[in-house]
């Protein structure tokens, strides 16, 4: 999926700064929206801030860690070179050159290659990664179809039976939701709402978040993040390539009963156990590059887990979903706990009232005006 509007807004917060009085992103490249970009220019303002987040996560650090410590509170301050980023447009060129001379081109090597959440590539093998309990590794890329495994279709139709029926399904029109929403460290919650129409529009509310409202929509085709100055220098900002892929994904979820027709190439992958229960993998793409890795719950068959891809300069930004403490209402088993991770954070959607084909305005998916402020 992709990065979720959360995901987003905690990106805004490591985002370059951008000159002042700037509305729209829209779809201009990154340097003309934020100040100083001198390596990854032409690329979409979103893709620019998933680089970031990818810088952040490959070598386990904060933006602060490479952005000037004036920067805390001054967005501006985040265009200032330190000695950090100078290296890094150095590093960024080494892997690009030994990409092409080495592999043709492609993406073979990217800071993760080395760093692996180091600021400084280990040199020397540690034994104990070779003999301690092996971990679930991800798989970003579709893998070939299991041997013995069920067909794709056979799973998928456990999960809808499972999760209500194709009748109950094909019934549901719409979803309006209330809870709250908190942030990894931050013990403090905050008043959220979620609008769903089938077959594929969203929007989420965080009330009172840094000041105002931080809205994410995706009204079927396109999608977008409001958010509050506090948290962002762009008003509104417009996603564009996986980000788009990613919203989708999300707000057709929110409908099972059309699953089947959401992916393409669907398989079943090797068995799967995370956090000691079993799996299984059901992958699928929307764009035909990357994988959607699906995970059902082989006891109850419902909807475990998502992870999905959105493309970088430097390389793929996962963004997984976990779903959890999933209730009936008029039929329809509905997921009451949502944790969504991404490269640099992670917050949990915890949902305390959920009413089904309920009338929702059509406003609720529009888009702003160009004159949105800060606080909505």
């Amino acid at each position: 999926m992709n990065r979720s509007f959360i995901a987003y807004l905690v990106a805004s917060v490591l985002s370059i700064a951008v000159a002042r009085g700037q509305v729209h992103a829209d779809m201009r490249p990154a340097e003309q929206v934020f100040k100083n970009v001198q390596t990854l220019k032409g690329i979409p303002a979103d893709e620019f801030m998933s680089t970031m987040g990818f810088f952040s996560a490959s070598l386990g650090i904060s933006c602060g860690d490479c952005h000037t410590a004036e920067s805390g509170g001054d967005w501006a301050k985040y265009a200032d070179d330190s000695d950090r980023k100078r290296r890094t447009r150095g590093m960024i060129a080494m892997v690009n050159l030994m990409n092409k001379n080495f592999f043709g081109g492609q993406r073979v090597l990217t800071c993760y290659t080395c760093h692996r959440g180091s600021t400084s590539p280990e040199t020397t093998p540690d034994l104990t990664q070779f003999y301690a309990t092996l971990k679930y590794r991800e798989p970003d890329r579709l893998v070939n179809p299991f041997p013995g495994a069920p067909d794709a279709e056979q799973v998928i139709d456990k999960y809808i039976q499972a999760i209500g029926g194709p009748q109950k399904l094909a019934g549901l029109t719409s979803l309006a939701a209330k809870g709250t929403f908190q942030t990894f460290g931050n013990p403090k919650k905050y008043p959220l709402e979620i609008f769903a129409k089938a077959p594929a529009q969203r929007t989420v509310i965080v009330h009172q978040l840094a000041g105002g409202d931080s809205i994410d929509t995706y009204d079927g085709r396109e999608a977008w993040v409001v958010a509050p100055a506090l948290l962002t220098p762009l008003p509104l900002e417009e996603r564009t390539g996986g980000e788009v892929d990613g919203a989708k994904l999300t707000a057709a979820l929110t409908f099972p009963g059309q699953i089947k027709q959401l992916l393409r190439q669907w398989r079943v992958g090797p068995p799967a156990v995370v956090d000691d229960r079993d799996l299984t993998l059901v992958q699928g793409t929307m764009n035909g590059k990357f994988p959607v890795n699906l995970y059902f719950d082989d006891e109850s068959a419902l909807l475990s887990r998502t992870v999905a891809y959105a493309d970088s300069p430097v390389g793929l930004a996962p963004m997984q979903v976990d779903y959890a403490d999933y209730r009936d209402i008029a039929g329809v088993k509905v997921p009451f706990k949502l944790v969504v991770t991404w490269l640099d954070g992670r917050s949990i959607i915890q949902l305390t009232d959920v009413q089904i084909n309920v009338p929702i305005d059509a406003s609720r998916f529009a888009r702003p005006g160009a004159s949105l402020g800060a606080n909505h």
